[in-house]
């Protein structure tokens, strides 16, 4: 289906449950072509449930919606992906650079004040 992701990837790490958006996947297997290096899923989709218990955005949030995912990316290649992300116009981006769990969040998630970046 994809180059570069498997659907598995995406799935909730805590139920297995899969509602990932194949059309956002798609975008992705593009960005990853475009970036030239491996893109490591570290979270796609998230059950409610998962999601309340790993992030403060609750039973609702981005990654609830099967258009989110995170990325463990650190340094040089961080810079890089970012640059790309602005480029693919992900409405959402989120940057983690700091200890041992560096991932950058994109998402294509529409409406609350989107776009936006932030930092966690």
């Amino acid at each position: 289906m994809w180059e570069y992701f498997k659907e598995e990837e995406f799935a909730c790490r805590h139920c297995e449950k899969n509602l990932i958006s194949h059309s956002f996947v798609s975008v992705l297997d593009n960005l990853r072509s475009d970036f030239g290096k491996p893109l490591i899923v570290t979270s796609g989709y998230r059950c409610p449930e998962h999601n309340n218990n790993v992030s403060s955005t609750g039973l609702d949030g981005p990654h609830t919606t099967g258009l989110a995912v995170d990325f463990g990316v650190s340094r040089e290649d961080a810079y890089d992906l970012l640059g790309l992300a602005y480029e693919y116009k992900f409405t959402g981006i989120g940057v983690n650079q700091k200890g041992s769990a560096r991932f950058i969040h994109l998402d294509v998630i529409e409406g609350l004040g989107r776009p936006t970046i932030w930092s966690y």
